[in-house]
């Protein structure tokens, strides 16, 4: 049985697994070849646009949102022109386009109106003309939230 601090892999142990190794490698291979992909499509559409596979000749890109899947479709030809210069892509003859959007967007925090004077006054005055008196509180005290 292996001691623990034997068994942890690190970059020394890294090459001696040949499966780990292999899986390096191929990552290594597919980020070269999303680096070439997105260097020969346009600054415009290379932002939110992923290389995911080239197989038999078919190669898989995946945009954001439909608009920019659709400007690539349109575009391919012209890319795949530009993309055959490169040794990976020299036999691609047929161009993908999925839309996979974002997993994660930061919403923007909800911003409060600002109550304007106009509105503030028309609240005081449905207050003054409310038979309610907990309304009228309510609608005056809203009626004071105004910022100049």
């Amino acid at each position: 049985m292996k001691r623990k601090n034997e068994q942890k892999v690190t970059f020394d142990t890294l090459g001696r697994t040949p499966v780990l190794r292999e899986l390096i490698a191929k990552a290594n291979t597919h980020s070269q070849a999303e680096k070439a992909v997105l260097a020969t499509l346009p600054p415009a559409l290379a932002t939110g646009t992923r290389f995911v596979c080239c197989l038999e000749g078919v190669m898989t890109l995946s945009a954001e949102n439909a608009g920019k899947a659709s400007q690539i479709r349109f575009r391919q030809h012209e890319i795949m022109e530009n993309l055959r210069e490169n040794e990976l892509f020299r036999f691609v003859w047929k161009l993908n386009v999925k839309v996979v959007p974002p997993r994660f967007s930061e919403k923007p925090r909800a911003k409060k109106a600002v109550l304007s004077k106009e509105n503030a006054r028309l609240l005081e005055e449905e207050a003054g003309h409310t038979k309610d008196k907990k309304l009228r509180e309510v609608l005056e005290k809203l009626a004071s939230h105004v910022r100049d």
